[in-house]
C-alpha cells in the first residue's frame, strides 16, 4: 500500500542547498532561530508532494471527460482561490494512460513553471498538469489552509527559487527541499480562520456582484434586444415587470426595419460614433521620469482590464504624472467612460469608476450624449460579436476607431432610457460599492498575512 504522506513525485533527489524565501518557506533548512512556538519542518513530512500529467491530446477519449483538471489558465484566473471547476476536463481513461493523478480535495497547488507562483485550492477531486506541484497535508500535522496563505505569502521568493533562461522554472530538486515554519495545528487553524474569514467575505462579494452583473444584462436584453416589452404590449398586455407605468403606456405596438432587423417604431437608429465621444489613447515616452515619477493619475493598459472581476475599473498598475498627461491627446477621461480594450485581445470592457488616461490599446466611449453609461456598456456587451467582425490584422486582431465608430446602436425614446438608468444605475452602484469593499478587504488579509505567518500578531486557538 502507497503510505499516504509519502512522495510520489520520482525524478532527481533535493537539493542540499539553502535559498532563504521571504517568510515561512525556504528551500533547504534554515540555520536561524525560530520564534517560540515554530519551528522549521520539511514540507514533504507535512504533506504528500505530488505533481501532474497532461494525458496525450491525440487520444480524443482521454479528454471531454468529467474529472477536472487544472491548467495553468485555471491558476492565474483563479489565484488564492478554492476551485470547483476547471476549463477542461478529462476521462477516467486519460488518468489511467497517464502519469496524472487524481487528488482529493483541499489539494493545495503552485504552479512552478509557464507562470510560477500561482496557487489555487482543488474544491474537489482534480488533477493538474505537469506545470503545478501539489500538496495533500496530513490533517493531524498541518492545516491545507495555513499551506495556501503560506505560499502566497511567498510571492516574491519564487524567482530565487526558479531558473531558466527562456521562461523561469522551480525544479523538483527545490521543491523536494522545501521547508515551511509553522506553529502548531491549533495555531495554523487559528490564523487561517481570520484570514479564510476575510476570503469568504471576498467570496461572497463576487457572487453578489456577478449576480448584480447578470441582472443589468437581462434587463438590457429584454428592454433592447428582444424588444420584449414592446411585444408584451403588442399582444394586449397592460403592464411590463420592473417598467413605470407611464413609460410602458407611452411605447409604441408597432416595429419598422432597420440595418440590425426590426425596430420599435418611434426609437432611432444611429452609429455609437454619433451617440458617445469615441476616444484613443497613447504611451508617453517609458524614458523620460517626468511622465511617471510620482505619478498620482490612472494609466490604463489592456493588462489592467484582464484582471478585473468585474467591469468597473478603480485603479490601475501604472500612475502618470501630470506632463504625461498632456502627452496624451484624449487626456484624462472623467469617471463613466467606458472602456473598450481594441487589441490584445479586443473585448476587455469596464466603466471607469475614477479619472484615467489610457494607453493605445483601447477605445473610450466618453457619454457625453443621450445615452448614459451603464446602457453603453451593456450595448458593448451585446455587439461584441460584431465587434469582433469588423477587427482586422494579421499579427492579433485589432478594431479601429474608424471601424468602431459606424457599429449601429438602438437609441429609446429619452423616457425609456430614463426608466433603464433608474434600474440600472442603482444595480451598477452596488456593484461598485461591492468592488471598493472587496478591495479594501484585500487590502486587509494582505497586510495580516505577513503578520500572522510571522507570529509578530497573533491569535489565540479558539479551544487553545
Amino acid at each position: 500500500m502507497i503510505d499516504q504522506h509519502a512522495t510520489q513525485t520520482g525524478g532527481r533527489a533535493a537539493t542540499t542547498g539553502h535559498i532563504a524565501g521571504d517568510c515561512v518557506l525556504a528551500v533547504g533548512m534554515p540555520d536561524e532561530e525560530t520564534r517560540q512556538g515554530w519551528r522549521w519542518s520539511l514540507l514533504s513530512e507535512l504533506a504528500r508532494l505530488e505533481t501532474g500529467h497532461t494525458p496525450s491530446r491525440r487520444h480524443p477519449e482521454y479528454w471531454n471527460g468529467v474529472i477536472p483538471w487544472i491548467g495553468i489558465r485555471d491558476a492565474t484566473a483563479n489565484h488564492g482561490r478554492t476551485l470547483l471547476d476547471t476549463e477542461q476536463h478529462v476521462t477516467q481513461a486519460g488518468i489511467d494512460n497517464s502519469s496524472a493523478r487524481l487528488l482529493p480535495a483541499n489539494t493545495v497547488c503552485l504552479s512552478r513553471t509557464a507562470s510560477v507562483g500561482y496557487v489555487v485550492v482543488m474544491g474537489r477531486p482534480m488533477a493538474t498538469s505537469q506545470d503545478f506541484v501539489n500538496w495533500v497535508c496530513n490533517p493531524e500535522a498541518l492545516d491545507y489552509r495555513y499551506l495556501k496563505y503560506a505560499l502566497l505569502a511567498e510571492r516574491t521568493s519564487y524567482s530565487r527559487f526558479s531558473h531558466g533562461t527562456t521562461h523561469q522554472t522551480i525544479y523538483f530538486p527545490e521543491v523536494k527541499a522545501f521547508h515551511l515554519c509553522a506553529p502548531a495545528k491549533a495555531a495554523q487553524t487559528a490564523i487561517a480562520d481570520v484570514l479564510t474569514a476575510l476570503d469568504d467575505k471576498i467570496e461572497n462579494n463576487r457572487r453578489t456582484a456577478w449576480a448584480l452583473e447578470r441582472l443589468a444584462r437581462a434587463i438590457f436584453r429584454a428592454w433592447f434586444v428582444d424588444f420584449e416589452p414592446i411585444k408584451a404590449k403588442a399582444g394586449g398586455a397592460t403592464s411590463f415587470p420592473s417598467m413605470p407605468q407611464a413609460v410602458f403606456d407611452a411605447l409604441p405596438t408597432r416595429f419598422i426595419n432597420s440595418e440590425i432587423g426590426p425596430v420599435p417604431e418611434g426609437w432611432e437608429m444611429k452609429s455609437i460614433g454619433d451617440v458617445v465621444s469615441v476616444k484613443g489613447g497613447a504611451t508617453p515616452s517609458t524614458k523620460s521620469p517626468e511622465y511617471w515619477d510620482g505619478g498620482t493619475h490612472c494609466w490604463a493598459t489592456p493588462k489592467d482590464m484582464s484582471r478585473l472581476s468585474h467591469p468597473v475599473l478603480l485603479d490601475t498598475e501604472r500612475h502618470i504624472t501630470d506632463a504625461g498627461i498632456n502627452g496624451i491627446s484624449s487626456g484624462l477621461l472623467p469617471p463613466g467612460t467606458v472602456l473598450l480594450s481594441s487589441r490584445a485581445p479586443v473585448g476587455y470592457l469596464a466603466i471607469a469608476g475614477v479619472p484615467t488616461a489610457i494607453n493605445q490599446g483601447f477605445i473610450a466611449m466618453v457619454c457625453d450624449g443621450p445615452l448614459p453609461p451603464t446602457y453603453v456598456l451593456q450595448w458593448t456587451y451585446a455587439s461584441m460579436d460584431a465587434i469582433h467582425g469588423r477587427a482586422s490584422g494579421t499579427t492579433f486582431p485589432e478594431i479601429s476607431k474608424t471601424n468602431f465608430r459606424p457599429l449601429p446602436v438602438v437609441v429609446p425614446t429619452p423616457e425609456v432610457v430614463a426608466a433603464f438608468r433608474g434600474l440600472a444605475d442603482p444595480l451598477f452602484d452596488l456593484l461598485t460599492a461591492t468592488v471598493k469593499e472587496d478591495c479594501s478587504l484585500a487590502a486587509t488579509r494582505d497586510y495580516l498575512l505577513p503578520r500572522l505567518l510571522s507570529g509578530s500578531v497573533r491569535v489565540e486557538p479558539v479551544n487553545g
